[in-house]
């Protein structure tokens, strides 16, 4: 494994831990040239998840798309890399182990708001404000609701 640092092939693995489900392994491993330390996760090449836009366009399923809208949605909260890595590979569990390899982008989109819901609501808000496409205060209004009401 290179160092994304120094571009050494020269690295060691430090300590090695499977998700949950073992489905990804995460590796913390340091460069032995620059000292420098980083994360590299393996998981299993699986079938191409195709993503069937509203349109009805179909592409393929992208995790750095899902990240950077997750990670959008999480800016300046609580939230380690970590937990967003651990989410996104959550989300690409559950989406894989559906039925058909073709997955339609709501029900992505919902998978992702349930599971953000889970984490942090104000990233929920955030991200439900982009996929529901909010178009007024009121609609903005009706959702914070339904999460207060879930809340008493």
């Amino acid at each position: 494994m290179k160092c994304p640092f120094c571009n050494s092939a020269d690295t060691k693995v430090l300590d090695k831990r499977d998700s949950e489900d073992y489905s990804v392994t995460r590796r913390r491993r340091e460069c032995l040239k620059c000292e420098k330390r980083f994360t590299t996760y393996e998981r299993v090449e699986d079938l191409n998840l195709m993503v069937i836009k509203k349109n009805g366009d179909r592409q393929q399923f992208d995790r750095q798309k899902l990240r950077s809208g997750i990670t959008k949605s999480c800016e300046k909260r609580p939230i380690s890399q970590e937990q967003i890595e651990e989410l996104i590979n959550n989300i690409e569990v559950t989406l894989r182990t559906e039925e058909t390899t073709e997955i339609s982008s709501p029900k992505i989109g919902e998978i992702v708001m349930q599971k953000l819901k889970k984490l942090d609501k104000i990233s929920y808000i955030r991200f439900a404000s982009v996929y529901r496409e909010f178009a007024d205060l009121e609609s903005f209004e009706k959702e914070l609701d339904k999460l207060l009401k879930k809340r008493k």
